[in-house]
């Protein structure tokens, strides 16, 4: 019975071997998927293109017609089908637009590849193909692309306009496209050969505030922190402020987790308390000798970054404390206001501070805000994303080639493995 057994499982894997059928369909099922999410967001490209309102799982809505976006909130689980996710985000990181645009090219390209793969057409002999025009397309675009001078502002304003016009806001492109040009043009970095620029979009940080309409966007030369000042009766406008930034606290300390201080008496807690304020009060007279009139105080998490008495003293020295600074914001605050964190107090001299303009506070109906303007180094805290459209056509069009590529050369695999 054995031979007879072991006949019959080398029938079945010659059977199996030779089913070609399978490689087939899963190749049209990732072609199918694909294309799938193409359709999705086919209706949304251009200027004319649809919103489309996602509700997620926790129920809350979006609307949008931004491809990233919308790929982004919707729940995608075939491989070849995430394979266009991943597509769109690489396009939002490389140029920031087309996101809609390539993912449609990638539908585009397989609905191609489908026809050819059903006249017998080997999937390399396609890969390869699109290959080849791939190199052609793009010497095609770079035949018609018209070098962009970045000192002139009215091609970049027009760069900008035409990524706005097919966006929710694209009424108010007049608008915001000066502010998006200028807001990159201040953080924008020569490079050593002169040609083109460097521009690092962290430099360029966007605070959202509730209430008010488009047309209350604001570009800030300098910082923004989101939240009200601490002080009590302290002042609430500073012009010419001297700025430290600080990472520790103007509190007492605190013992470790696991100790506790037991207090006996009134004499010993006088003594504590006592010495509490002095340790407060070494703190504040540095603060006042080094010259700070506005302190920047990082977020602490094992205790308070300020207590109650730091801030009555702070209040008598007439200086504006702004604290929970979040510790992943403080890169940013230091390259905005051009300064260094200070960790110990023993550093806390007139020499690792620096001179702003102005630092106010602002009140309005959505709440109150803190505004530094910044005398150098200024860095924007505004909007948004200025490219040029042959930089978004070229990768448009290479990434969506890639990813078809990798997606016809995913059964490639199964056929070897086959």
């Amino acid at each position: 019975m054995a031979p007879k057994a072991g006949g019959d499982s080398a029938k079945v894997n010659s059977t199996v071997y030779k089913n070609k059928s399978k490689p087939t369909d899963v190749r049209l099922s990732n072609i199918n998927a694909a294309k799938a999410v193409s359709d999705a967001i086919r209706t949304s490209l251009g200027p004319r293109g649809m919103d489309k309102m996602i509700q997620s799982a926790n129920g809350e809505v979006t609307i949008t017609n931004d491809g990233a976006t919308i790929l982004k909130q919707m729940s995608v689980i075939h491989p070849a089908a995430k394979m266009l996710v991943e597509l769109s985000r690489a396009q939002d990181i490389e140029a920031g637009d087309g996101t809609t645009s390539v993912v449609v090219i990638a539908g585009a390209l397989l609905d191609a590849a489908e026809k050819l793969l059903q006249k017998g057409i080997h999937p390399t002999v396609i890969s390869d193909g699109f290959q080849k025009a791939l190199q052609m397309a793009l010497q095609v675009v770079e035949s018609m692309s018209i070098p962009v001078d970045l000192s002139n502002e009215d091609a970049l304003l027009k760069a900008a306009a035409t990524s706005l016009n097919s966006k929710v806001v694209s009424q108010h492109s007049s608008i915001l496209a000066p502010i998006a040009v200028q807001a990159i043009c201040a953080v924008m970095e020569s490079t050593p050969g002169k040609v083109g620029a460097r521009v690092d979009l962290r430099d360029v940080k966007v605070i959202e505030r509730i209430g008010g309409t488009v047309e209350d966007t604001e570009l800030i030369q300098g910082l923004v922190i989101p939240h009200r000042s601490a002080n009590v009766n302290g002042p609430h406008r500073i012009e010419k402020a001297k700025v430290g930034l600080i990472q520790f606290c103007i509190s007492p300390p605190k013992t470790d987790m696991d100790h506790n201080v037991i207090v006996s008496d009134y004499a010993a807690m006088d003594r504590v308390l006592k010495e509490e304020r002095q340790y407060i009060l070494n703190i504040v007279k540095q603060i006042k000798k080094a010259g700070c009139n506005v302190l920047l105080v990082q977020k602490s998490i094992l205790r308070d970054a300020l207590s109650d008495l730091a801030v009555h003293f702070l209040d008598k020295i007439k200086t504006m404390v702004i604290k929970d600074i979040e510790r992943e914001d403080i890169e940013f605050v230091c390259k905005t206001l051009g300064c260094r964190p200070i960790a110990s107090l023993d550093h806390f001299t007139a020499e690792n501070l620096v001179n702003v303009d102005l630092v106010e506070e602002i009140n309005e109906p959505g709440g109150r805000y803190i505004k530094v303007n910044v005398l150098r180094n200024p860095v924007i805290t505004e909007i948004l994303h200025v490219l040029q459209p042959l930089q978004v056509t070229a990768s448009a069009l290479g990434l969506a080639t890639e990813t078809v590529r990798a997606i016809l050369k995913i059964d490639d695999i199964i056929n070897t493995v086959n």
